[in-house]
């Protein structure tokens, strides 16, 4: 199989929709949240809120990296370039990511700040061994997914005796942020998550047990396809109806249960949890990031440079931080599609590639009919 085609079928599509509406019941309301920006795109691109019945409403969670980066650590690695004249290494999101002062990381360049785009760590770490006469350093960002190369590029940089590579480590965990979601007593209706895939090939599905265990929420991990999404919203109307709360996994071509034990342990090996990180629209969340342990100290650039981290307030007008914690959709939004356009972005939701804002501008799903809220208001 090639895998693509074959989760594209539209004939396949419709009828898991018909499935879907058959089962769905007229007199409740399913609250789903899709955890992952993968498949807040895919949900957008293809259409699929127009394929459920009124009564399933899909919810955008956190769970685009570059979107739930507060504006302090932009700050920081913009200082790191500008001050302290490293070459400052990022992938192509993290750019355009507006910071204080009017500046992001493309704007710091323009003002001679060396900072450069690469597609990996290997990228920065070969550039270091190039160069050095020169201060590398990687803004390390993401969730599980991202966090194992981040750690095997530490690893050679210390079995080689690099001196000039460093990390600014921003790596996040999953399952924090759903826990405070789910434990946000103002928070919005949730009945059950759609698990994010390739977070699940590392961290397994077994990851997932206390969402259903101890909140009583189904958790199905779904692919980033168009069938595979909509066979988890099956999956979780099915479970619901029948007071269910299990974690089920529709993504068994990728995802085991105990994920990747390899890439865990290397994790392990080069990073520790910090006490305590804080998260656009969720606050500080304890034991939700990881930082160098200390036998790689040498290699984390906010010690070896002394920048700290100085929390800043999100711009007044941006409801990012609302459509973070799935209490919002980006045409709440008062300057979305405005004032906030991808080519002049106020918040980071309408920079990433897996903004939820980005994804509606890009496939126009904001001038389709009204639909319900978050919170199963009718508009």
């Amino acid at each position: 199989m090639r895998y693509v085609d074959e989760f594209r079928d539209g004939e396949l599509a419709r009828h898991l929709a018909a499935a879907i509406g058959s089962e769905a019941k007229g007199t409740r309301r399913y609250h789903l949240m899709e955890f992952c920006g993968g498949h807040t795109h895919a949900i957008s691109r293809y259409g699929l809120g127009d394929l459920l019945p009124p009564s399933v409403l899909m919810i955008h969670g956190p769970g685009c990296p570059v979107c739930v980066l507060p504006i302090g650590r932009i700050d920081q690695a913009i200082r790191l370039a500008l001050e302290h004249r490293v070459t400052l290494c990022s992938y192509g999101d993290c750019l355009r990511v507006p910071a204080s002062h009017g500046l992001s990381l493309l704007k710091a360049k323009a003002q001679g700040a060396d900072v450069r785009m690469v597609y990996a760590v290997t990228d920065a770490l070969e550039l270091a061994r190039r160069n050095p006469e020169r201060q590398v350093v990687f803004l390390a960002i993401g969730f599980e997914t991202t966090t194992p190369p981040t750690a095997v590029a530490v690893q050679q940089a210390k079995a080689s005796g690099l001196k000039n590579f460093s990390v600014l480590c921003y790596h996040v965990l999953t399952p924090a942020a759903m826990h405070a979601i789910l434990e946000n007593p103002a928070g919005v209706q949730l009945d059950g998550f759609i698990g994010p895939a390739h977070v699940s090939t590392v961290i397994g599905s077994l990851s997932y047990e206390p969402f259903a265990r101890d909140h009583g929420k189904p958790v199905v991990i779904a692919g980033f396809e168009p069938l595979d999404v909509m066979q988890a919203v099956l999956m979780l109307v099915r479970q619901i109806n029948t007071g269910r709360a299990e974690v089920e996994n529709e993504f068994t071509r990728a995802v085991t249960p105990e994920g990747n034990l390899k890439a865990q342990a290397i994790v392990n090996e080069v990073f520790e949890l910090r006490d305590s990180f804080e998260w656009r629209g969720l606050g500080a969340l304890p034991n939700s990031a990881v930082k160098l342990r200390p036998r790689y100290a040498d290699f984390d650039a906010e010690a070896r440079f002394g920048v700290g981290y100085v929390p800043v307030p999100d711009n007044k007008a941006c409801e990012c931080g609302a459509i973070l914690r799935g209490e919002k959709r980006p045409q709440d939004c008062r300057i979305f599609g405005t004032a906030c356009t991808p080519d002049r972005p106020v918040g980071s939701c309408m920079v990433s590639a897996e903004g939820a804002c980005s994804a509606h501008y890009t496939y126009g799903r904001f001038q389709g009919p009204a639909r319900a809220n978050a919170r199963g208001d009718m508009q």
